[in-house]
């Protein structure tokens, strides 16, 4: 008996409330939907540009290295006498950059297209000129850091090594790239070719 006078009640309550006329059951809040502007489109089109295969190098939880501690890495299967050429300056240097007083942001923004070129073009020694700081938390030293997480986190880098103190010292990388599958084909050939 009470259900009736609930209702009732409802009823009274909602009596001149009509629904909503206006699209899908929702209130109109007198903004229509746009198409975006040619400059929204233009900047999302350059955060995509800017993001190629998510190269987000993470400059999040680097471990500073100290100023005067070399720089060395190399993946397995590498050996020992390779890495030690690489050290002392041992193969051309076929390519480098310049990072030195650059932005943290531009540095890790030049890496990945720098590494991905210089692996297209077959090329193998390359060296990045950074710099070094006295303190552990120069900038220098921070973007030094930086390098030593970031190529290691590049499938393209083999090996890489603080260049020999007439190559720049502490304030210089040699890396050293992996051989593309062309350069192993055209490896192949040679050494066919010298035993045939």
């Amino acid at each position: 008996m009470t259900d009736l006078h609930d209702d009732a009640d409802f009823q009274a309550l909602m009596g001149d409330v009509k629904p909503l006329s206006r699209g899908q059951g929702r209130a109109h809040t007198g903004q229509t939907h746009r198409a975006p502007s040619e400059a929204q489109l233009a900047r999302r089109e350059s955060a995509a540009a800017e993001t190629p295969g998510g190269d987000l190098l993470s400059t999040d939880f680097i471990d500073l290295i100290p100023p005067f501690d070399p720089l060395h890495f190399h993946r397995d299967g590498i050996q020992t006498a390779v890495v030690d050429r690489l050290r002392h300056g041992g193969y051309p240097v076929q390519a480098s950059l310049h990072l030195l007083r650059r932005p943290l942001e531009e540095c890790r923004r030049l890496l990945p297209p720098f590494i991905r070129e210089a692996y297209a073009h077959d090329l193998r020694s390359v060296m990045i000129i950074h710099g070094r700081g006295r303190e552990i938390d120069s900038p220098a030293n921070v973007l030094r850091s930086c390098l030593a997480k970031w190529l290691q986190s590049l499938d393209e880098v083999q090996a890489f090594a603080s260049a020999s103190q007439a190559d720049g010292g502490l304030g210089a990388t040699w890396v050293m790239l992996r051989k593309s599958e062309r350069a192993k084909a055209n490896n192949r050939e040679r050494q066919q070719k010298r035993r045939g």
